[in-house]
Formats: C-alpha cells, structure tokens, sequence
C-alpha cells in the first residue's frame, strides 16, 4: 500500500477542480495547470478532495499510485502559491543581471552568458549574487533552475560558481607540498 497515495488531495480555497476522465485539471489564482493520469490508476473528485486508487494490484499500478497523487498535488500547490527556488553564486566577478526576457550570467568565461527565460517561469535577481526561479509548474522550476547551475557547477577546492541555496558543497583540500 501506498502511505502517498492513501491521502486524498485537499483542494484550498480559491482553486476549482476538475476530473474528466482521466485528466485532471485545477485552476485557481495563479493559473491553471493539467495532468493526464496514467491508465492504471483511477481518479475522482469527491467531497472537494481528489481521490487516487490503483485500477489493480499489479507492480506498474502500484508504482504509478503514489507518484500520480503526488504530481496531482503539485498541481494544486502550484495553481495556489507557486513554486520557487533559491540559486547562489560564489566566485570573484560572478554575477547576475535580468534584461529583458534574458538572464546575464558572468561565470568567469571570455564571454557573458545569456540564458534565454522560458514563458511561464519568473526569474529576479534580487542580490547580483543571487537568482530566484519560479513558476506554477514544479518541473519546469526545477528544470530551469538545474539548467542554469549547469553554466558553472559548485567546485570543491574554493567552492566558486553556482549552487542552490543551503546546498552543501563538500570540500576538499589542496595540494600539499
């Protein structure tokens, strides 16, 4: 049994579902967001909460219970209040710098970096040294983020370049003479 899939999703106020076969769509305040839920798993709206059950008890259906509950969730969250992450930079002249649909990256090569902002994802750079991605789909958040700390991936001797906030950087130490 899954302890995820068990739990109904609880639908806040200001977001209205809605079940149609096998796709599941919820709007609410910050946009509208779909999921088509696999065949194996059954879903239904009742009681203002959306109900997840396996179609049968073969290993896939199992599997796919829990994760179709969880993606349903985060459709809901994201609908409601959104998604963000926190990205750091460390290094001597690393900085960041929002123009226009594009984001500026100076990460130390002989060249800047533009990274083009997709539609639908919000990126600010409060601090030059730091970047918040977010949006109302949890993927495409994550995926962005990702993408953008790949430019330059925290290194372990001086810990320079970009890493999520809290993220620990496991250090190592030079050479030795």
């Amino acid at each position: 049994m899954s302890k995820v899939g068990k739990k109904p999703v609880e639908i806040p106020a200001g977001a209205t579902p809605k079940v149609d076969g096998q796709t599941v769509s919820v709007k609410g305040p910050k946009g509208e967001l779909s999921f088509v839920v696999p065949d194996d798993v059954s879903v239904k709206l009742e009681n203002n909460a959306i109900m997840v059950d396996p179609r049968t008890q073969t290993k896939r259906a199992r599997a796919l219970w829990g994760t179709s509950r969880a993606r349903i969730n985060n459709i809901v969250v994201g609908v409601t209040k959104g998604f963000e992450k926190k990205l750091e930079i460390n290094g001597v002249g690393y900085r960041a710098a929002v123009e226009g649909k594009n984001l500026n990256l100076s990460l130390g090569y002989s060249h800047p970096v533009l990274f083009p902002i997709p539609t639908g994802i919000t990126v600010v750079t409060p601090k030059p040294t730091e970047i918040v991605v977010s949006g109302i789909d949890r993927q495409q958040v994550g995926q962005v983020a990702a993408e953008i700390r790949a430019w330059r991936g925290p290194e372990p001797f001086k810990g320079k370049g970009v890493k999520y906030e809290g993220e620990f950087i496991f250090r190592k130490e030079g050479k030795k003479k």
